[in-house]
């Protein structure tokens, strides 16, 4: 399971909330690895009993304060053992390529426009990737830690480029056999 994992690398890059570790999730994170607001607060209660991560002490305790926390020592050596694990790839799980083979057995039908609507949607998400490195790297990567999030950032692009060119192959081949 990644998501303490995920979570560890988000509060090693920047102890937080609950609130802002699920406000970074929506922001980054849940690009390519998406958890609910309730997932991320349940594995910080988990991460916390284990004694991976811990809250940080408040300046003046009051009652339902925001929680702030940061990763103790076994939670970074459990990111480090995590990083060094060797894993096969995972098969996406997306419907739609096999709604597209289930359509060679039922038939097209109106399959087409919500491939349409499928491209567009990753041509969206692909110039939004594109965005992200023109501001966050106009001039390249400086540090070790920029190049590594721009080459996560740059598989993304990867991704939604080849969903676009698939998509769009699809689209003219079924429009072409109508």
């Amino acid at each position: 399971m990644s998501l303490p994992h995920a979570i560890l690398t988000a509060l090693l890059e920047k102890p937080s909330s609950g609130l802002e570790l699920a406000r970074r999730f929506d922001r980054s994170i849940g690009f390519f690895w998406s958890a609910t607001h309730q997932q991320i607060y349940r594995e910080l209660g988990k991460l916390e009993r284990t004694g991976l991560i811990r809250a940080l002490p408040a300046e003046v305790p009051t009652r339902g304060q925001r929680k702030e926390y940061e990763v103790l020592p076994a939670g970074r050596e459990e990111l480090e053992r995590w990083v060094d694990v060797r894993e096969d790839p995972r098969v996406a799980r997306d419907p739609l390529p096999l709604r597209l083979r289930a359509a060679g057995v039922v038939g097209v039908r109106g399959l087409v426009p919500e491939l349409r609507r499928h491209r567009d949607l990753h041509l969206l998400r692909l110039e939004e990737y594109r965005a992200f490195e023109r501001r966050d790297y106009p001039g390249g990567p400086t540090t070790e830690r920029e190049r590594v999030q721009r080459l996560v950032l740059l598989g993304g692009i990867d991704v939604e480029a080849g969903w676009v060119s698939w998509l769009s192959r699809a689209i003219e081949e079924l429009e072409g056999s109508g």
